[in-house]
């Protein structure tokens, strides 16, 4: 099954006038190039900013992506058609370097009764149809329209409380902090065209389809792109402690295809208007498709920027956000009430006009390649080739 019809399909559907950076690796450097999309020429720009984070620190990033003098280039075509296939020649890697990997939870009303679900379920898909109906008529009109860490928020908590239904997911969903974590080393992140990683053993495990804040160390947000937040439902619903286990494994954080800058044409009012569809095809013959808004999301994603970095948490390379799934898949698969859960060879497509497709196909951790290239192997590789300092 192929990932799209052809490679030009993962990009945005004005691509010709958005300003997306990338990286890309080349087997020559054995290390990887910072570029940007010009027409449909692809220009190594490594010579002015060694890394993305390096260019999002430059007072003006959209301006020296612009005008950054090219050493090289690549055809689009050529390097989408490789990051899409062998993977062998030039292709693209998650459009983020020494950024660290954060992701904001339960920041919309669907995947919040979700999570509440699986906690009460014990991480058991065979329970989850009888309490999604026990929540769903407890609460789940209501929460959409709540905002959190208000009086409403807190009479919804006293009342769920007093019903015995309180869960430590509402606390974050309702309550005046989000829930903010790590989701992934340094680095670790996979590109479009690669495989995600579902762990050995998981049997409930879904995809997280997120937009994505690039974040400078200032607070300052400079550009968007899309991401898969792979999750094991079953290692979380049997403890919120084990949210690492769930979310940080081999190839489990997904980000691309390319980091849209923001510019005249595109800033944070677009991605608080973004559609997000997510579709999964599975070699069984499954198909879910479906689609959400940012419209709809509890938080705006400036509050759950400012939660996460300030004087109270520094990043001095800054973040990349994960702002929070849009919903999380219920559809049965392989038997009545059992929900959704993923299969080997699953494709996963999540995507929006303004930013792209981020395609990716689904195996094991275990199986998915190795996570070798760490920041010791980045600055080695930046230094032989001339670009520190």
């Amino acid at each position: 099954m192929p990932l799209v019809n052809s490679p030009l399909d993962v990009l945005p559907a004005d691509w010709r006038t958005a300003l997306l950076v990338g990286r890309l690796q080349d087997p020559d450097e054995q290390g990887p190039c910072v570029v940007v999309v010009s027409g449909e020429e692809l220009l190594d720009i490594t010579d002015t900013a060694s890394t993305v984070a390096e260019l999002l620190e430059a007072p003006d990033p959209a301006g020296v992506a612009r005008t950054a003098t090219a050493r090289r280039t690549w055809s689009l075509p050529g390097v989408l058609a490789e990051t899409l296939g062998a993977r062998q020649g030039a292709h693209l890697l998650a459009p983020a370097d020494l950024q660290v990997v954060r992701a904001a939870g339960v920041t919309f009303a669907g995947s919040l009764l979700e999570r509440v679900i699986e906690e009460r379920a014990g991480g058991d898909p065979a329970k989850s149809g009888a309490v999604r109906a026990e929540v769903e008529t407890a609460v789940g009109r209501t929460l959409a329209a709540i905002e959190p860490g208000s009086p409403e928020a807190r009479a919804v908590r006293d009342r769920m409380l007093r019903d015995g239904l309180w869960s430590q997911y509402l606390e974050v969903g309702l309550g005046p902090d989000p829930e903010i974590f790590t989701k992934a080393p340094v680095l670790a992140a996979v590109g479009v065209g690669a495989e995600v990683g579902i762990a050995e053993g998981s049997s409930w495990n879904n995809p997280e389809p997120e937009v994505v804040l690039a974040v400078r160390s200032d607070g300052r947000i400079a550009g968007a792109t899309l991401g898969n937040d792979v999750n094991l439902r079953d290692v979380e619903g049997r403890s919120a402690l084990l949210l690492p286990k769930a979310k940080d494994n081999n190839a489990s954080a997904a980000i691309g295809p390319f980091l849209r800058l923001f510019d005249n044409g595109f800033g944070l009012d677009e991605v608080r208007q973004l559609d997000v569809r997510l579709e999964v095809r599975g070699e069984d013959g499954f198909v879910l498709d479906d689609v959400s808004t940012m419209r709809e999301i509890s938080r705006d994603p400036l509050d759950l920027v400012t939660a996460a970095i300030g004087r109270h948490h520094q990043y001095p390379d800054g973040l990349l956000l994960y702002t929070g799934t849009l919903f999380a898949p219920t559809q049965d698969r392989d038997e009545p009430g059992g929900g959704f859960t993923h299969h080997v060879g699953d494709v996963v497509r999540i995507s929006t006009p303004r930013l792209g497709t981020l395609v990716n196909r689904v195996n094991r951790s275990e199986k998915c390649p190795e996570w070798t290239f760490g920041v010791r192997a980045l600055m080695t590789n930046l230094a032989r080739r001339g670009l520190l300092g």
